[in-house]
């Protein structure tokens, strides 16, 4: 939402605003007052795991794999992944993979077969791969410098950094990356450097109500001096077979509703709140805040969570109910009005910025 436009969060009714108006309606007091739908966003994307190689050991975790034949996607695989994309309509091309890979010892033999040196390398010229194929980069990698994140802006419209929370928790024993404070220290670098940028929680992994608020507050916080974060994902976890988290509760509905409405008084408007309509019956949260459902694959599976396959655009539409469900691209209007992207990017943003706006089914 762009700053200086009125939002409301109070109560829903069929997906509309049933708040108060703001002061300067106040003389329409008396006057009937016509509802606006509320609208919900979703980005069409492909997911593209480079590695699930990963020096961290996260207790729920079932994506991080050792060191292996197929532990990472080769370049042609993520090229064919890529027309499919782009036939498809997909505007994001989320990459991801675990985090410093090379720590695990006999990555980089592996890595070297590809053709690359480091990771980022391959990240890098993946990302510029798919821009040549009209589709915009954003990249969730795990811990990154400074310098890292410079560098991999130059092809990356949005990237990205899960908080999870800022509690000390068993579930991150053994994964050094999760360190609160480096990861608050990774989204702070991404404001200096104009990043448009996407976290969140991971609600359900031994983390309390006030560990909640404490990480809303942190993420206010960051955002306060910089105005970089666009969106923030409440997911819920989700248990898997055969990690040590196995047999941990999962957090019920009305917990992520109360955490969505906790989040929507800490945040700023300007910020979307996000939930994963494939781990949870989104259509009831809804009218707790939501403001997007995030990234929907027509090409992919989630490979984080591979056993929760994507809603259709049909589905979509029925879980929004009464609200407009809007495409959008991997970096938030306000930013690109903002210019915060490297001038490389602009033909192809100005252009998928079009086709979704004009509901174009154009490649």
């Amino acid at each position: 939402m762009s700053s200086g436009s009125y939002k409301c969060h109070s109560v829903i009714l069929h997906g509309c605003c049933l708040h108060g108006l703001p002061p300067e309606f106040n003389m329409y007091k008396n006057e009937p007052y016509v509802m606006q739908p509320r609208v919900i966003t979703f980005s069409k994307n492909v997911f593209l795991p480079l590695t699930s190689v990963c020096r961290n050991r996260c207790g729920y975790c079932s994506f991080r794999t050792p060191v292996q034949d197929g532990c990472i996607m080769q370049p042609d695989e993520v090229e064919a992944i890529l027309v499919r994309g782009k036939a498809s309509g997909c505007t994001e091309a989320l990459f991801t993979f675990g985090e410093h890979p090379e720590e695990e010892i006999g990555f980089s033999a592996y890595l070297e077969k590809t053709g690359y040196d480091t990771i980022l390398d391959y990240c890098e010229a993946m990302c510029r791969l798919a821009i040549r194929y009209g589709i915009l980069p954003h990249t969730n990698a795990g811990i990154l410098t400074y310098d890292e994140m410079k560098r991999l802006r130059t092809v990356n419209a949005s990237m990205g950094l899960m908080l999870e929370t800022t509690a000390r928790i068993p579930a991150h024993n053994g994964s050094k990356g999760k360190s609160p404070e480096m990861r608050l220290a990774m989204i702070e670098d991404a404001g200096k450097l104009k990043i448009p940028f996407t976290t969140g929680l991971l609600l359900g992994i031994g983390d309390t109500v006030a560990d909640r608020e404490e990480s809303l507050v942190a993420i206010r916080d960051v955002h306060r001096k910089y105005g970089h974060i666009q969106e923030i994902i409440l997911q819920n976890f989700c248990p898997k077979d055969n990690t040590p988290m196995a047999a941990f509760r999962v957090p019920e509905t009305q917990e992520i509703c109360e955490t969505i409405r906790m989040a929507r008084r800490i945040l700023p408007a300007e910020i979307a709140i996000q939930i994963a309509p494939n781990l949870i019956d989104a259509s009831q949260l809804i009218g707790c805040g939501v403001d997007d459902l995030g990234g929907i694959s027509p090409v992919t599976v989630d490979y984080v969570n591979p056993n929760h396959p994507w809603p259709a655009l049909e589905d979509l539409k029925k879980i929004v109910g009464g609200a407009t469900l809007r495409e959008r691209l991997c970096v938030y209007p306000r930013f690109i009005r903002m210019g915060w992207y490297d001038p490389g990017l602009q033909p192809l943003i100005n252009r998928l910025d079009q086709r979704i706006r004009t509901g174009s089914t154009q490649p």
